[in-house]
């Protein structure tokens, strides 16, 4: 089931496509990420875009497991790249995040931030012009408790987000 999966990403990836980005003003979408810093702590996540070129995302994340909960809430703003890059079922980004997290272990409970930068793309299958997947690559920084640490960022799909927009 999983190399039919990749399968259909790569059939969608490398399949030719038109001359022009999706237009997803005033589209709202929801679907889900695991972009967290934090291992597994998968989010359900909301997009918008007010403008052609211009949008906003939300991801909350909560796991109240006993004496090991964790939260986080990030928001991100993406930017569409203009010009040669213009695909009918594509769109490339750059954007940047910003979230707050939260991770209880062993009763001990620690707070604090991450930041990213990234870019990225956005793409839909043709015939499914509501589902898009996306993946991201950049760096980022998190600060939990007194410990600041810097990070890559490499999400693929399954990670950076499955969205359905309305």
């Amino acid at each position: 089931m999983r190399s039919f999966i990749v399968s259909l990403l790569f059939l969608g990836v490398f399949s030719p496509l038109g001359v022009s980005a999706k237009d997803l003003t005033s589209r709202l979408g929801v679907g889900i990420s695991d972009q967290f810093a934090t291992d597994t702590l998968p989010s359900v996540a909301v997009k918008y875009y007010p403008s052609a070129d211009l949008g906003f995302s939300a991801a909350l994340a909560v796991d109240t497991e006993k004496d090991n909960s964790k939260f986080g809430f990030l928001v991100k703003m993406y930017k569409i790249l203009p010009g040669g890059f213009m695909e009918e079922n594509l769109n490339f980004y750059m954007g940047g995040g910003a979230g707050l997290l939260s991770i209880e272990s062993n009763g001990d409970n620690d707070s604090g931030f991450e930041l990213t930068g990234f870019t990225g793309a956005e793409f839909f299958f043709s015939g499914l012009d509501n589902l898009s997947f996306s993946f991201e690559a950049g760096i980022g920084i998190v600060s939990i408790s007194s410990e600041v640490r810097f990070r890559t960022i490499a999400d693929h799909p399954f990670k950076a987000g499955i969205t359905f927009y309305f």
